[in-house]
């Protein structure tokens, strides 16, 4: 109990204990723009007591995003982004962007014909949408594409943001280099193992250290499983958690699962068929519908991750955080007495964001979240992401700028 309410350094920055908001799309950017929804969702999560609170997929260009609806890190987005990490601050919580590139998995038309990725050939994420094929970047994109997190790093900076995450999970465009099933490259760039395919990662990772890393904490997301046949492991997770820690990773949060081969693995169970009927997009209907035919039965079970998390555990030195389905005071204890330096919850928190204030006033021991997982869909409504167990959110002010 007292190790969770600790102070925690991750490079420049101090958080106040040990509790990590998640990244966990919110549906609060209509036509790309920061809403004060998002605000508010953001500032209760600081108000609730979490240390540092993330604000998920910000992507670092037009092209990175996965659907229209999400921010962007460009110049018109910074006032609404600062009116957020201001209302974060004066809860006394830190602000996190993830900063990310969907590559190949996207819903968005590119600017330059066909999506990039670490290979080219047919795109099974982009089937759905008419983009049926990707194509492998070259020296050119592999630059372009690292000074755009750079300057993404930067935005958030001028924004307000205590930190950045970089999203190298979850079959996104960094992902996609790490992964076997993705990366098929025959360059520097690619490889038989993971210490290779990890490459072009960390020389990501290293540009945004450089431009920011003094005075930014700087932190990485990684699966530490991908959770389907031919895809990473937990040992390919230790090669990947090395060359990042070489690189001088402030902290590594250790997630798992792929959007589109393995989602169950992401969230530790399956997706409730009913909640495929509240998503408006019909594209993105149509794909969760599509992947509830090949899915396995997974139910959910706290710590869902732990065992393949403690073999990065034992292999690095770093600062690591714990996801994957922590929802007691008891789970907390566990990982953490385990060496994880901090735990990180989304589900829980959505469900009530007052939770890490519940734990430690000893008013609550466990989440009354069910992991039912509505609140994952509910993101492509359009009040945006919430708890099926409270009230509706309110759509006024989810279509109202947050600087506005």
């Amino acid at each position: 109990m007292s190790t969770a309410f600790t102070p925690l350094q991750i490079g420049p920055l101090k958080l106040r204990n040990r509790f990590i908001k998640s990244a966990t799309n919110e549906g609060m950017a209509k036509g790309g723009v920061p809403s004060k929804a998002l605000v508010e969702h953001h500032r209760r999560m600081a108000a609730g007591g979490a240390a540092m609170t993330t604000v998920a997929y910000c992507a670092i260009s037009a092209d990175g995003r996965t659907f229209d609806d999400q921010v962007t890190l460009d110049e018109p987005s910074l006032k609404h982004l600062r009116a957020l990490t201001d209302a974060v601050h004066r809860e006394g919580g830190a602000a996190c962007a993830q900063i990310t590139h969907g590559g190949c998995f996207t819903f968005v038309k590119q600017s330059a014909g066909r999506p990039i990725s670490a290979s080219g050939g047919f795109n099974p994420p982009g089937s759905i949408s008419g983009q049926f094929f990707k194509r492998a970047m070259t020296e050119a994109d592999l630059e372009s594409v690292a000074e755009e997190f750079v300057q993404a790093a930067l935005r958030a900076e001028r924004a307000g943001f205590d930190a950045v995450e970089i999203h190298m999970g979850h079959g996104y465009l960094l992902s996609q280099f790490i992964s076997p099933s993705y990366n098929k490259r025959k360059d520097q760039w690619g490889g038989k193992t993971a210490a290779e395919r990890v490459r072009y990662p960390a020389r990501v990772l290293r540009r945004v250290l450089d431009a920011v890393g003094d005075r930014l904490a700087v932190t990485c997301k990684i699966c530490v499983t991908e959770g389907f046949k031919g895809g990473a492991t937990a040992e390919d997770a230790v090669q990947v958690a090395q060359a990042l820690e070489r690189e001088g990773a402030h902290l590594l949060v250790l997630s798992g699962g792929m959007n589109v081969e393995s989602p169950w693995a992401i969230f530790g169970s399956n997706m409730p068929k009913a909640a495929t009927d509240v998503i408006d997009n019909p594209v993105v209907r149509l794909a969760t519908r599509l992947m509830k035919l090949w899915e396995p039965k997974v139910p959910f079970h706290e710590l869902y991750l732990r065992e393949h998390s403690l073999k990065v555990r034992a292999a690095v030195q770093m600062p690591l955080a714990y996801l994957g389905g922590a929802k007691s005071m008891s789970g907390v204890r566990q990982v953490l007495g385990e060496g994880f330096d901090a735990v990180v919850m989304g589900r829980a928190l959505i469900h009530e964001p007052n939770l890490v204030n519940q734990f430690r006033d000893g008013t609550a021991t466990v989440s009354g979240c069910t992991a039912c997982n509505e609140c994952v869909v509910s993101m492509y409504t359009p009040g945006g992401t919430r708890c099926v167990l409270h009230p509706p959110s309110d759509v006024k002010l989810n279509q109202t700028p947050a600087a506005a």
